[in-house]
Protein backbone atom coordinates (compact mmCIF):
# COMPACT_ATOMS: atom_id res chain seq x y z
CA UNK A 1 0.00 0.00 0.00
CA UNK A 2 1.12 3.31 -0.49
CA UNK A 3 0.71 6.73 1.09
CA UNK A 4 -3.29 7.31 0.69
CA UNK A 5 -4.31 3.78 1.93
CA UNK A 6 -1.67 3.98 4.95
CA UNK A 7 -3.49 7.52 5.39
CA UNK A 8 -7.11 5.69 4.97
CA UNK A 9 -6.32 2.82 7.04
CA UNK A 10 -5.29 4.79 10.04
CA UNK A 11 -8.86 4.80 10.93
CA UNK A 12 -8.82 8.89 12.07
CA UNK A 13 -6.44 8.29 14.95
CA UNK A 14 -4.00 11.10 14.18
CA UNK A 15 -0.74 9.63 16.13
CA UNK A 16 -1.80 6.15 14.35
CA UNK A 17 -1.81 8.47 11.11
CA UNK A 18 1.67 10.01 12.08
CA UNK A 19 3.37 6.75 12.50
CA UNK A 20 1.87 4.81 9.52
CA UNK A 21 2.63 7.41 7.59
CA UNK A 22 6.58 7.42 8.47
CA UNK A 23 7.11 3.75 9.12
CA UNK A 24 9.26 3.42 6.06
CA UNK A 25 11.25 6.46 6.82
CA UNK A 26 12.05 5.11 10.26
CA UNK A 27 14.83 1.92 10.63
CA UNK A 28 15.71 -0.07 13.37
CA UNK A 29 15.45 0.51 17.49
CA UNK A 30 14.76 4.43 16.21
CA UNK A 31 10.89 3.52 16.88
CA UNK A 32 11.34 3.30 19.90
CA UNK A 33 11.98 6.83 20.63
CA UNK A 34 8.42 7.47 19.41
CA UNK A 35 5.22 7.95 21.97
CA UNK A 36 3.63 4.59 22.10
CA UNK A 37 0.32 5.31 19.54
CA UNK A 38 2.92 6.50 17.04
CA UNK A 39 4.51 3.71 17.56
CA UNK A 40 1.54 1.67 17.38
CA UNK A 41 1.22 3.29 13.81
CA UNK A 42 4.31 2.17 12.71
CA UNK A 43 4.45 -1.23 13.64
CA UNK A 44 0.58 -1.32 11.72
CA UNK A 45 2.39 0.12 8.85
CA UNK A 46 4.60 -2.77 8.62
CA UNK A 47 1.75 -5.10 9.54
CA UNK A 48 -0.18 -3.69 6.52
CA UNK A 49 2.38 -4.74 4.03
CA UNK A 50 3.50 -7.79 5.43
CA UNK A 51 -0.03 -8.65 4.59
CA UNK A 52 -0.34 -6.62 1.59
CA UNK A 53 2.82 -8.37 -0.09
CA UNK A 54 1.94 -11.88 1.13
CA UNK A 55 -1.56 -11.31 -0.31
CA UNK A 56 -2.44 -13.49 -3.51
CA UNK A 57 -4.48 -11.34 -5.82
CA UNK A 58 -0.90 -8.77 -4.65
CA UNK A 59 0.91 -11.53 -6.91
CA UNK A 60 -1.39 -11.78 -9.22
CA UNK A 61 -1.00 -8.01 -9.87
CA UNK A 62 2.59 -8.17 -10.12
CA UNK A 63 2.39 -10.31 -12.96
CA UNK A 64 1.27 -7.76 -14.72
CA UNK A 65 4.31 -5.47 -14.20
CA UNK A 66 6.77 -7.46 -13.78
CA UNK A 67 7.22 -7.70 -17.79
CA UNK A 68 8.27 -3.62 -17.28
CA UNK A 69 10.27 -3.91 -13.89
CA UNK A 70 11.03 -7.19 -12.44
CA UNK A 71 11.30 -7.29 -9.13
CA UNK A 72 10.25 -3.80 -8.59
CA UNK A 73 6.62 -5.04 -9.66
CA UNK A 74 5.44 -4.98 -6.13
CA UNK A 75 6.19 -1.20 -5.31
CA UNK A 76 3.99 -0.36 -8.93
CA UNK A 77 0.96 -2.31 -7.22
CA UNK A 78 1.17 -0.08 -4.53
CA UNK A 79 0.78 2.78 -6.01
CA UNK A 80 -2.31 1.18 -8.44
CA UNK A 81 -3.82 0.37 -5.36
CA UNK A 82 -4.06 3.86 -4.52
CA UNK A 83 -5.35 5.12 -7.59
CA UNK A 84 -8.40 2.83 -7.03
CA UNK A 85 -8.76 3.73 -4.05
CA UNK A 86 -8.99 7.25 -4.80
CA UNK A 87 -11.31 5.66 -7.18
CA UNK A 88 -13.82 4.00 -5.07
CA UNK A 89 -17.10 5.08 -4.94
CA UNK A 90 -17.58 2.65 -1.74
CA UNK A 91 -14.89 4.80 0.08
CA UNK A 92 -14.45 8.16 -0.94
CA UNK A 93 -16.50 10.82 -3.31
CA UNK A 94 -14.73 13.25 -4.72
CA UNK A 95 -14.85 15.92 -1.82
CA UNK A 96 -14.47 13.39 0.77
CA UNK A 97 -11.28 12.62 -0.78
CA UNK A 98 -10.16 16.03 -1.07
CA UNK A 99 -10.93 16.53 2.73
CA UNK A 100 -9.04 13.12 3.30
CA UNK A 101 -6.04 14.57 1.23
CA UNK A 102 -6.54 18.45 3.61
CA UNK A 103 -6.90 16.41 6.81
CA UNK A 104 -3.88 14.34 6.58
CA UNK A 105 -1.93 17.23 5.69
CA UNK A 106 -2.99 19.10 8.64
CA UNK A 107 -1.65 16.03 11.14
CA UNK A 108 1.27 15.55 9.51
CA UNK A 109 1.64 19.61 9.49
CA UNK A 110 1.05 19.48 13.30
CA UNK A 111 3.22 16.71 14.28
CA UNK A 112 6.13 18.31 12.08
CA UNK A 113 8.89 18.37 14.45
CA UNK A 114 8.31 14.77 15.08
CA UNK A 115 8.71 13.65 12.02
CA UNK A 116 12.09 12.09 10.24
CA UNK A 117 13.80 15.08 9.04
CA UNK A 118 13.91 12.77 4.82
CA UNK A 119 9.90 12.60 5.40
CA UNK A 120 9.45 16.41 6.90
CA UNK A 121 11.65 17.59 3.73
CA UNK A 122 9.21 15.94 1.10
CA UNK A 123 6.18 16.89 3.01
CA UNK A 124 5.90 20.53 1.59
CA UNK A 125 6.27 19.02 -1.75
CA UNK A 126 2.94 16.40 -1.07
CA UNK A 127 0.91 19.22 0.28
CA UNK A 128 1.98 21.78 -2.64
CA UNK A 129 1.64 19.00 -5.15
CA UNK A 130 -1.52 17.50 -3.27
CA UNK A 131 0.12 13.53 -3.69
CA UNK A 132 -3.00 12.16 -2.13
CA UNK A 133 -5.93 13.58 -3.72
CA UNK A 134 -4.04 13.47 -6.83
CA UNK A 135 -3.57 9.68 -7.05
CA UNK A 136 -7.45 9.47 -8.56
CA UNK A 137 -6.23 10.94 -11.85
CA UNK A 138 -3.47 8.99 -14.44
CA UNK A 139 -1.41 11.93 -14.28
CA UNK A 140 -1.06 11.26 -10.70
CA UNK A 141 -0.10 7.58 -11.01
CA UNK A 142 2.26 8.19 -13.88
CA UNK A 143 4.08 10.86 -11.76
CA UNK A 144 4.13 8.24 -8.77
CA UNK A 145 5.28 5.96 -11.05
CA UNK A 146 8.48 8.44 -12.10
CA UNK A 147 8.89 8.74 -8.36
CA UNK A 148 9.37 4.69 -7.85
CA UNK A 149 11.79 4.99 -10.73
CA UNK A 150 13.79 7.38 -9.18
CA UNK A 151 14.15 5.62 -6.00
CA UNK A 152 14.93 1.84 -7.60
CA UNK A 153 18.59 1.03 -8.36
CA UNK A 154 18.41 0.12 -11.88
CA UNK A 155 15.06 1.08 -13.73
CA UNK A 156 15.53 3.96 -16.19
CA UNK A 157 11.65 4.80 -17.10
CA UNK A 158 8.27 4.49 -15.64
CA UNK A 159 6.87 4.64 -19.64
CA UNK A 160 6.76 1.03 -19.75
CA UNK A 161 5.28 -0.10 -16.34
CA UNK A 162 2.78 2.51 -16.91
CA UNK A 163 1.51 1.33 -20.09
CA UNK A 164 1.37 -1.87 -18.95
CA UNK A 165 -1.27 0.04 -15.95
CA UNK A 166 -3.39 1.15 -18.83
CA UNK A 167 -3.48 -1.84 -20.62
CA UNK A 168 -4.66 -3.94 -18.25
CA UNK A 169 -6.59 -1.29 -16.23
CA UNK A 170 -9.55 -3.23 -15.93
CA UNK A 171 -7.90 -6.76 -14.78
CA UNK A 172 -5.79 -4.48 -12.12
CA UNK A 173 -9.26 -2.78 -11.06
CA UNK A 174 -10.58 -6.45 -10.82
CA UNK A 175 -7.45 -6.96 -8.35
CA UNK A 176 -8.01 -4.08 -6.23
CA UNK A 177 -11.37 -4.37 -5.66
CA UNK A 178 -10.93 -8.17 -4.46
CA UNK A 179 -7.95 -7.15 -2.12
CA UNK A 180 -9.28 -4.31 -0.72
CA UNK A 181 -12.13 -4.86 1.50
CA UNK A 182 -9.66 -7.73 2.84
CA UNK A 183 -6.77 -5.17 3.62
CA UNK A 184 -9.01 -2.83 5.43
CA UNK A 185 -10.49 -5.51 7.80
CA UNK A 186 -7.15 -7.15 8.40
CA UNK A 187 -5.81 -3.44 9.52
CA UNK A 188 -8.69 -2.76 11.46
CA UNK A 189 -8.90 -5.86 12.89
CA UNK A 190 -5.30 -5.41 13.62
CA UNK A 191 -5.85 -1.47 14.88
CA UNK A 192 -8.14 -2.97 17.78
CA UNK A 193 -5.67 -5.04 18.92
CA UNK A 194 -3.54 -2.23 19.43
CA UNK A 195 -5.36 -0.19 21.06
CA UNK A 196 -6.76 -2.80 23.46
CA UNK A 197 -3.76 -4.20 24.77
Amino acid sequence: MNYLAHAFLSFNYPEILVGNMISDYVKGKKKYDYPQLILAGINLHRQIDAFTDSHPVTKEAAVFFKPAVGTYAGAFVDVMYDHFLANDAQQFTNETLQQHALNTYAILSRFELQLPLPFRLMLPYMISQNWLYNYHTLMGVQKSFGGVVRRATYLQSSDEVFELFQLHYASLQKCYNSFFPDVKTFAFNQLQIILNT
